[in-house]
């Protein structure tokens, strides 16, 4: 019996990742899909650059979650709550999907576009109800580890919505395919009928019964916390280092005389793939090591991928074996930074107001990665990859250091 109590835990807290991870990866596949196929199909059928530019709103709702995430918190004082949010989100998720299957782009475009608004709208409010359930069941020491499933997720639903959903279209079509995606999208939630939160749960819901009445500082609390600034500005520079060179990669390949095929195996299945060994090596290490060396040893991985894409342009041969080798480093940097960002956003919540606060923090993130890329793509033009480069290196050596300095006297965690 004595044996048999920490197996079950562990069987537990096995089941309790392997939902998570559903509705994680379930949250990506449609919107990878989406974001990838649209674009093709509005230029074949010659729709305007102007016209397929406008696409950039459908990330809209990701970016603008925040605003309901209070009403989420707010509504929820039970573990059978947030599950009732997630289920009703992909529900609605799947049947909007699978209304899509029976529209033409061609024919009726707006309603098409409205439409997937409409379901990423529902999926942004999956997730808030996700990463809120997530951050009350897992105690300090396994959040890197939900962290992994939500990150790997993430790297794998991108991979299969962004590329083997692509293929699978070529061959079934629209009309074929969404009833099945809108299928998979109801299969995700069945794991979680049998999720249950357990003891660390129940004692972060206690906090609910104490909440003040709605209001502003139900979102402007958050930026009040005593010592949160040092945090915000770590969401804003952790991931710069590397994002340029991830979003300006695939035109660099192209100007290098790679084709789309060759650039999508590199990226879009060497790369993704990678990136999902770094979340799952990433949680362990965070657990094993703590926070703050977490910190430091992965933004040394960025600050190491940044220096070697100078190197590259300046000493060293451009090759498959270079160009892979530095694939590795960027990914794997990228996937394994993911968990620190999860997990120290996790630490940073407010009792009561976990999904608000969680989703002002990816949120941060996520507004620093789009003006990241822009700015990428204005060095990248007017001057040059290698001073792209070169300025990616000293932004993650600037995070290296801020870390190093900023972070000093919380060794602890």
């Amino acid at each position: 019996m004595l044996h048999s109590e920490p197996m079950n835990r562990q069987l537990q807290k096995g089941g309790q990742l392997f939902a998570f991870f559903n509705l994680y990866i379930m949250q990506k596949i449609p919107m990878a899909f989406f974001s990838t196929v649209i674009p093709v199909i509005m230029r074949q059928h010659n729709f305007s650059l102007e016209v397929i530019g406008m696409l950039q709103f459908l990330k809209l709702p990701w970016i603008l979650k925040f605003l309901w995430s209070p009403s989420i918190d707010r509504s929820c004082k039970k573990v059978s709550d947030y599950k009732c949010w997630i289920f009703t989100s992909e529900i609605i998720y799947a049947l909007i999907i699978f209304s899509i299957a029976f529209l033409d782009l061609k024919v009726t475009p707006f309603l098409v576009i409205g439409l997937i608004i409409m379901a990423f709208v529902a999926s942004a409010t999956q997730d808030i109800a996700t990463d809120a359930l997530a951050v009350i069941s897992f105690s300090n020491k396994d959040k890197s580890l939900v962290n992994s499933m939500q990150s790997i997720g993430g790297f794998a639903g991108a991979m299969i919505g962004g590329g083997g959903l692509l293929l699978i279209y070529n061959k079934m079509g629209w009309h074929n395919l969404l009833p099945f995606l809108a299928l998979f999208v109801l299969l995700a939630i069945v794991p979680l009928f049998f999720f249950k939160g357990g003891t660390t749960a129940d004692q972060n819901l206690l906090a609910k019964h104490s909440m003040a009445k709605p209001s502003l500082n139900d979102l402007s609390g958050f930026f009040k916390q005593r010592g949160i600034w040092k945090q915000i500005v770590f969401l804003f520079i952790y991931y710069a280092g590397l994002i340029g060179t991830l979003s300006m990669f695939k035109p660099m390949l192209v100007d290098l005389g790679y084709s789309i095929k060759q650039i999508g195996v590199m990226s879009g299945v060497i790369g993704t793939s990678i990136g999902c060994l770094g979340s799952l090596s990433g949680g362990f290490i965070v657990r094993k090591i703590g926070r703050f060396k977490s910190r430091i040893l992965f933004a040394f991985f960025v600050l190491l991928s940044a220096v070697y894409f100078v190197l590259l342009l300046t000493c060293m041969p451009i090759n498959i074996a270079t160009l892979h080798l530095g694939i590795s480093l960027l990914w794997f940097s990228y996937g394994s930074a993911t968990i620190v960002v999860y997990t120290t956003a996790m630490d940073c919540v407010r009792k009561g107001y976990e999904g608000t606060d969680f989703t002002i923090q990816t949120v941060i993130t996520h507004l620093s990665g789009m003006l990241m890329a822009v700015g990428a793509g204005k060095l990248a033009g007017i001057y040059s990859y290698k001073i792209l480069f070169y300025v990616e290196m000293f932004i993650a050596l600037a995070s290296f250091i801020y870390i190093l300095i900023i972070f000093k006297n919380v060794k602890n965690q």
